[in-house]
């Protein structure tokens, strides 16, 4: 038995021995459950949990919920737990869903153990639009005393808190400074430039809520806040930079603290921005060039950070740098519940952690408008033909975000080269593919009809398909060409049967397989970089030194 899983059947047989009706459920469930029932069981153990400051509750299939025996449960043993996770959010408040699903094996016997979030503060967790509450085993429409208990909880806003003891000489000079330009700027106003210039800077953060009664606010001493003075804070913010090496040993790193508002391009100047060359599409010769990771996408996400961090656990934000991938992450739970739900055009948060940090930074022009800004990482990556970055929210109270520096599938960032019309949802379940995530069966079925997918689940790939949208597959033939692996194999045949060739041999050799839609120099050029890509290889070499006499023959083996 590993390790993960003894520690769940010990989680497992200690909700058996000291469970709490309201906040664990146990179901036998052998082959299947309504999911309209688990959706009514996500909402009242969620509410339950919030109810007696629980951070989480649990519903586990496979155990008798009479005599409480492990039993075994074969739900979904075949098409995967991963779906019920959007299924469910597709109908309960701000689209949250489970925290995790674990499947336990306990002397064989498989159990199903489904981890509910409390609800929010101050927000009930509906199932369709309804509440749902637990008394005793029994299952019900949440109590009016209940939902009142629950909507009148205070939600805390850390940022707005002040700070004993601190004045505006606390706050970074160069930073104050920075802020009032940015502000001028984002609200493109002669009007309001002029009366932003007749302010004190007294005046112009007490406009902003910054400064009330002459003391900062948490959210202007971490964005304009003098790191001489960050012993002023119950929690001093700071950002992380690590660099790791191919074995994933830390190799660099630097810590950077407020004022945050000069913070992220200093992060950002000690990421390697490498150059990446890919082919997007089948019709150049010549790859396009980018940095790995696009500058404004990188801030946004850190700037995000650092607007949605839970500042009172002491965690550090930390922007991890891999060789083809950067992973932020802060301490907080992820609001929305699901990245679906957020790529969605009609999205809506149902709150920010931090208000007034978050408007702050908008109005510094930090950050999109507040719900936007992760719909804006998406379409970057989009509009790169770059996989998409994938959000892991399967540790409690810390969200995690990967950004790829490389393409994944040529056939993924070819469909997005060649379908710009698709929005980011679809884009999104594209993406899926390429990482071999399982789909449901509508969007598969989706999927098919715009012709993207090949195969049967759960082996989906991804395929251009152009092929279809052409009258003669041939004339696709001819216009896309080969890859190049048929070419050098044409080249090396060649060699073999006649020992020599030269680029004109080549050339004619080729010259009808290579794409129609390449003009001749282009062909030429192809030809000669196969021929150079076959030398680095150390397939073919040069017979002569001299240019003029000099033919390609196969190298012989050392």
């Amino acid at each position: 038995m590993d390790k993960i899983n003894a520690e769940l059947i010990e989680i497992l047989y200690g909700l058996i021995k000291n469970w709490e009706n309201e906040v664990v459920e146990f179901k036998q469930a052998s082959n299947d459950y309504r999911l309209d029932d688990i959706g009514k069981y996500f909402s009242a153990i969620s509410n339950e949990a919030n109810l007696k400051g629980l951070q989480y509750g649990w519903f586990i299939f496979g155990v008798n919920n009479k005599s409480k025996a492990i039993v075994g449960s074969n739900y979904r043993n075949t098409r995967g737990l991963e779906t019920l996770k959007h299924e469910i959010a597709q109908d309960t408040t701000g689209n949250i869903s489970f925290v995790d699903i674990f499947e336990v094996y306990d002397d064989g016997r498989r159990v199903v153990m489904f981890k509910i979030p409390a609800a929010v503060i101050a927000m009930p967790t509906a199932w369709k639009n309804h509440w749902y509450g637990r008394e005793g085993e029994s299952l019900g429409a949440l109590s009016m005393e209940e939902l009142d208990r629950l909507r009148g909880q205070v939600r805390r806003d850390w940022s707005k808190e002040l700070i004993d003891g601190s004045t505006i000489a606390h706050l970074d000079a160069d930073a104050v400074r920075i802020a009032r330009e940015n502000y001028k700027e984002k609200q493109n106003s002669k009007h309001i430039s002029e009366e932003i210039d007749r302010m004190s800077d007294a005046d112009f953060l007490s406009k902003l809520k910054l400064v009330i009664h002459g003391k900062l606010t948490n959210a202007a001493m971490a964005l304009l806040g003098n790191s001489d003075y960050d012993y002023l804070m119950d929690t001093q913010p700071r950002i992380m930079w690590r660099l790791y090496g191919s074995d994933n040993a830390v190799k660099d790193y630097m810590e950077f603290t407020m004022p945050f508002i000069l913070v992220v391009d200093k992060v950002y100047a000690k990421v390697r921005n490498l150059t990446y060359r890919y082919m997007p599409n089948q019709m150049t010769l010549f790859p396009t060039e980018t940095k790995q990771y696009d500058a404004s996408l990188l801030r946004e996400l850190l700037n995000n950070s650092i607007a949605h961090s839970e500042y009172t656990v002491g965690m550090r934000i930390y922007l991890d740098e891999y060789e083809d991938q950067i992973i932020i992450s802060n301490a907080g739970t992820f609001l929305p519940g699901d990245i679906e739900a957020v790529l969605k055009p009609s999205y809506t948060a149902p709150y920010y952690r931090n208000q007034l940090l978050a408007d702050t930074m908008t109005k510094f022009n930090m950050i999109d408008t507040v719900q936007m800004g992760i719909q804006k990482v998406f379409r970057i990556q989009k509009e790169r033909y770059f996989p998409l970055p994938d959000y892991d929210l399967s540790t409690p109270q810390k969200v995690a975000v990967k950004i790829y520096g490389k393409v994944l599938d040529e056939n993924y960032s070819r469909v997005l080269f060649d379908h710009p019309e698709f929005d980011l949802e679809t884009v999104f379940l594209i993406d899926k593919v390429q990482k071999r995530i399982p789909l449901e069966k509508e969007q598969l079925k989706r999927l098919r009809a715009l012709s993207v997918v090949e195969g049967k689940a759960p082996y989906v790939y991804i395929s251009a398909h152009i092929a279809e949208m052409i009258d003669e597959k041939a004339q696709y033939i001819r216009n896309r060409g080969f890859d190049d692996d048929f070419y050098k194999r044409m080249i090396r045949e060649y060699l073999a049967q006649f020992g020599s060739g030269k680029k004109k041999d080549f050339m004619a050799l080729l010259l009808s397989k290579l794409p129609d839609v390449l003009s001749d120099r282009q062909k030429e050029y192809k030809v000669q970089n196969l021929l150079k890509s076959l030398k680095r290889s150390g397939d073919i070499q040069l017979n002569s030194d001299n240019p003029r006499m000099a033919s390609w023959v196969l190298r012989k083996p050392d």
